[in-house]
């Protein structure tokens, strides 16, 4: 076997693990009203465990307490006993398959929202704030500890009761446990504050009352961080102090350790590393705790792929990697690697879209995979088609035509795909020339070898026009002719007169930087903001102007401090709060006429060049000129579109030259990656 260490057993307590391959805790937002999973989230870690996955760790931050609010952001609630039997079911649906299933319970303390279900009085050790939730709480009273503790013991019971295999208890990302331990938020002089001995008792009487709920032989672990990168908080050599004490105490059979506290906007970039980051930036944190821990270690940031897994396994500085955004890509992995079908494995590319979402309270969803979490409704494995035979042609290949090309091929379709530049990808292509996002790259590669894999007609350089697509004899036409960058919106602006450029022109390299540029970013995602780091890496000076109140106002909160981060590096000026008005020429300078949302006060800026980024327009010329002569006048019904059933146009029987036309992605109007693989997969799927 190539990944031995990989695929080897390993026991927890009574607990034995088919594989080292973990998926641990995190935030789904699939939890249904009073926070109890349904269909929705049964099905998410089913999936994962027909994919063949040792042990999921579900429920990232289930609060064991009715004042540690969970449903501004839907997490599982340990708290009642109504969540026995929805824990039951769960776990009966990973043993079917071979799968172990923990869930991770906390009290959040401060880390946290009062408004919403009760509005509760948040608590922490002193009444310190938490600035990432802006959680204001009051100061925690002993008899408060003392319920908290029981509330604990209360949750774990009924874990177990819900034959579950498992529970982690969560120390890390401050929540109140760590709050605890933490200097940076414990400034009490009684008996839980002052000394690190003290400071960790409520920990240490939080797992003693979980122990004497569950018993001796039920597995129960610890996940803590490894150091929380603040000069007034934990650093690694204390927090091995923590993790050392904590497992000679022989009340936790495992500790799971993550690189980093969260408790400011900056360091949340560090718990979910996006690509920006280097691969398993943590590890050597991970291997620090194992080395003074005689339990086994648990360690999950940035794994992405079999060979770091293994690595990792075999010099001993783990003793189970978490693959956790590898899986939300792909939850078929391990039966991949095992198979040795590592090329057909979707690999997670560290975007972030999916923690980025949980962090405005939205359900988590792939960026690349449409079907996770949609498993009722959509399928990671495509089933052949027991209709007829259909010859697919597609138009585009970005994401969306792509998608569509695949899952046609998958469904044994004949497929044709065009695409008018040389290569696959379109603004992926384009996205990915952004410095640290890169990786984005990997979400056409994998497109680009299935496609192949799959023998789908693959014409580049074509740029297909009405008399090319009827000369296929199509029954399907699909369109994913995406957008172009909608610079010509206000004439104003000195487009057609060249006084202005688009993203695209700089990130295709089509155009040059200049010395003194304006960026006008009037969306506020990583295309603004990636244009000007594109720019000032290359050495040149940049001003990031938009309307919005800050700039990259719409990008995710693990993504946005990686922004700001280079924006200081680079003296990138930011200017939010402002419309461009107008640009016109004044000798060898373009000057920007810049206004205030607020005040309306004018400004002008005298620049070498200006730059828009102004979102995307359709490319739809094709879809008018197809239009009327399609049965079905290019019309999704979007009642059974949004139903996941299939097309009512499909079932009619067609007459030679009849076609169905159909578009998604771009061409409808501008979404994001995920919403143009989705607009694929929900329709092609029914082919």
């Amino acid at each position: 076997m190539r990944y031995p260490h990989l695929f080897s057993p390993l026991t927890l307590n009574k607990l034995t693990l088919r594989n080292r391959i973990v998926s641990t805790a995190h935030a789904e937002v699939y939890a249904e009203p009073g926070g109890l999973p349904g269909e929705r989230y049964i099905r998410y870690y089913e999936e994962k465990a027909k994919g063949g996955l040792g042990l999921a760790i579900c429920g990232g931050s289930s609060p064991v307490s009715i004042n540690s609010p969970q449903s501004w952001w839907k997490s599982v609630n340990l708290s009642t006993d109504k969540i026995i039997e929805p824990l039951s079911n769960l776990a009966e649906a990973m043993h079917k398959h071979g799968a172990k299933i923990m869930i991770q319970a906390t009290h959040m303390g401060r880390r946290s929202a009062y408004y919403g279900e009760h509005w509760p009085h948040l608590v922490t050790p002193s009444g310190v704030r938490e600035p990432v939730h802006r959680g204001n709480a009051k100061t925690i009273e002993y008899e408060e500890i003392r319920r908290i503790i029981k509330d604990f013991a209360l949750a774990a019971k009924r874990v177990q009761d819900a034959g579950m295999d498992g529970i982690e208890i969560s120390a890390a990302h401050q929540h109140l446990i760590d709050q605890f331990w933490s200097p940076r938020s414990n400034f009490r002089t009684d008996d839980f504050g002052g000394s690190l001995i003290n400071r960790m008792r409520f920990g240490v009487e939080v797992l003693s009352a979980v122990r004497e709920a569950v018993g001796a032989d039920f597995c129960v672990g610890m996940r803590m961080c490894g150091d929380e990168f603040h000069e007034d908080g934990l650093d690694h050599e204390t927090l091995k102090e923590i993790a050392q004490y904590m497992s000679e105490t022989g009340l936790i059979d495992f500790i799971s350790v993550v690189g980093s506290g969260a408790d400011t906007h900056n360091t949340i970039a560090n718990c979910m590393p996006p690509m920006a980051l280097p691969p398993e930036p943590f590890v050597h944190l991970a291997a620090g705790i194992k080395s003074v821990i005689k339990i086994p270690l648990m360690h999950a940031q940035s794994i992405r792929d079999a060979t770091q897994a293994e690595r990792i396994l075999e010099n001993g500085w783990v003793d189970l990697v978490g693959m956790t955004r590898s899986h939300l890509a792909d939850p078929h992995i391990v039966t991949k690697i095992r198979d040795g079908r590592e090329d057909e494995i979707k690999q997670c590319v560290g975007a972030n879209y999916c923690i980025d979402r949980q962090y405005l309270g939205q359900d988590v969803l792939c960026i690349q995979n449409a079907a996770t979490s949609r498993e009722a409704t959509m399928p990671h494995i495509i089933a052949k088609s027991s209709g007829p035979k259909r010859k697919v042609v597609v138009i585009g290949a970005g994401p969306a035509g792509l998608e569509a090309a695949r899952v046609a091929a998958e469904r044994g379709h004949d497929v044709v795909l065009f695409e008018r530049n040389s290569s696959v990808g379109g603004q992926v292509n384009l996205a990915s020339k952004v410095p640290q996002r890169e990786q984005m790259a990997g979400i056409i590669r994998w497109f680009d070898m299935e496609t192949k894999r799959l023998g789908i007609d693959r014409r580049f350089g074509v740029d297909a026009d009405v008399a090319m697509i009827l000369a296929e004899k199509p029954d399907i036409v699909v369109l994913a002719t995406g957008g172009s960058s909608h610079i010509h919106q206000v004439p104003a602006w000195g487009v057609a007169e060249g006084l202005a450029v688009s993203s695209w022109d700089i990130l295709s390299e089509k155009v040059a930087p200049g010395k003194n540029v304006l960026i006008y970013d009037s969306m506020s995602t990583h295309a603004g903001f990636g244009t000007a780091d594109f720019i000032a890496s290359r050495g040149n000076n940049v001003e990031l102007v938009t309307p919005d109140v800050k700039v990259a106002d719409d990008v995710g909160g693990t993504t946005f401090p990686i922004f700001y981060r280079r924006l200081y590096s680079l003296g990138i000026i930011p200017t939010p709060n402002y419309w461009l008005d107008r640009v016109y020429a004044e000798g060898d300078k373009k000057i920007a006429v810049i206004r205030n949302e607020y005040t309306d006060e004018i400004e002008e800026r005298a620049v070498d060049q200006v730059v828009i980024e102004n979102g995307t327009t359709p490319n739809d010329t094709l879809y008018w000129a197809l239009k009327e002569q399609s049965v079905n006048h290019g019309q999704t019904d979007i009642d059974t579109l949004f139903a996941s059933q299939p097309q009512p146009a499909l079932s009619m029987p067609l007459k030679a030259d009849e076609f169905l036309l159909y578009r998604v992605g771009d061409c409808i109007s501008m979404h994001n990656i995920h919403g143009a693989i989705y607009d694929a997969l929900r329709l092609c799927k029914d082919f």
